[in-house]
C-alpha cells in the first residue's frame, strides 16, 4: 500500500494545475537528445528501475534506446508475514525462484496535442520492444527443523525448495520468514525473451530543458519456456502487467 500511495501523491504533483500563461515556442527541434530515468509501478507489485537515450527526431517524434531491471512476480503470489518472534522477512508461500528480468531495446515517442509545439503540457504516446534476460534466482526460505541432537528443540536452516524438503519447505508451522536477498545470487540461471510495451504519454514541457513526464501503459515479456517461480500453479512464459511510469531527466 505504501508504494501505491506514493505513486498516488507523484501523479496527483503531474497533474496539478497547470499556468493558464503559456508562451509560444518556434516550431522545430530545440534540443537534439534527451535522457531520462525512469521509475515504473506495475500491476504485479513490483517496481522496474530503468533509463532512455533518445533523439529529437522532429518536434512531435523521439526514438530512443532504453534499459530496465525490475522483478516479475507471479499473479497468484501471496505474501504473507513472518513471526513477529523471528529476525527474517515477510515471504511468498509456495516460491520456488525470483525472476528479474533485464530489459533493453528501441522505442519511438511521439506526440500528438497541438501543445507539442508549446509550453503546456504535450499529449501522445510511446511504444517499445527488444530482447529481455530473466534472471532466475532460487527463493530461500529460513526454516525451522527438528534438531537431531534434541527433540525438543529446533534448528534454523536456509534452504530452496527440493523433492527432499518439500514437506517442510511447504508447511507454514516451519516456515520462520524468507532468507536475506544476497541468498541464491551464486545460483542465478539465465531465461532469455523480450519484450513490448504501448503507453499513453503526458509531457510536461516538451521543449523544457528539464523532462517531468508520466506515462499510463500495458507491458508484456515473454520467455522461451516456462518460468519456474511457484510450486504448486502453473508456470507461464509469458507475463502481462499495467504500468505507471515517472520519468524525470534533461534534453540538450
Amino acid at each position: 500500500m505504501v508504494r501505491i500511495y506514493l505513486f498516488l501523491v507523484i501523479a496527483a504533483w503531474f497533474i496539478s494545475p497547470i499556468s493558464a500563461q503559456i508562451t509560444q515556442q518556434p516550431l522545430g527541434i530545440i534540443y537534439n537528445h534527451e535522457t531520462t530515468y525512469n521509475l515504473k509501478l506495475t500491476t504485479n507489485r513490483g517496481f522496474v528501475f530503468g533509463m532512455e537515450k533518445g533523439r529529437l527526431r522532429t518536434y512531435d517524434r523521439t526514438t530512443f534506446y532504453h534499459l530496465s531491471i525490475g522483478e516479475i512476480h507471479h499473479p497468484r503470489e501471496t505474501r504473507q508475514s513472518a513471526p513477529p518472534q523471528t529476525r527474517y522477512r515477510s515471504y511468498v508461500y509456495g516460491k520456488q525462484n525470483a525472476l528479474y528480468a533485464l530489459r533493453g531495446g528501441w522505442g519511438v515517442k511521439r506526440y500528438l496535442s497541438e501543445k507539442a509545439k508549446v509550453k503546456g503540457v504535450a499529449v501522445g504516446y510511446s511504444y517499445t520492444f527488444g530482447p529481455t534476460l530473466g534472471l532466475v534466482k532460487p527463493y530461500y526460505l529460513a526454516l525451522a527443523l527438528d534438531s537431531p541432537d534434541n527433540p525438543l528443540n529446533y534448528i534454523i536452516r536456509l534452504q530452496k525448495y527440493s523433492e527432499k524438503n518439500a514437506a517442510k519447505f511447504l508447511n507454514n508451522n516451519n516456515i520462520l520468514g524468507a532468507a536475506p536477498f544476497t541468498r541464491g545470487l551464486k545460483e542465478i540461471s539465465l531465461l532469455p525473451g523480450g519484450s513490448a510495451s504501448l503507453a499513453f504519454h503526458l509531457d510536461w514541457g516538451a521543449f523544457d530543458e528539464r523532462v517531468k513526464a508520466l506515462e499510463l501503459g500495458v507491458m508484456v515479456d515473454f520467455f522461451v519456456r516456462n518460468a519456474p517461480l511457484l510450486i504448486s500453479e502453473y508456470n507461464s512464459p509469458l507475463f502481462v502487467n499495467f504500468f505507471v511510469n515517472v520519468q524525470f531527466g534533461k534534453r540538450k
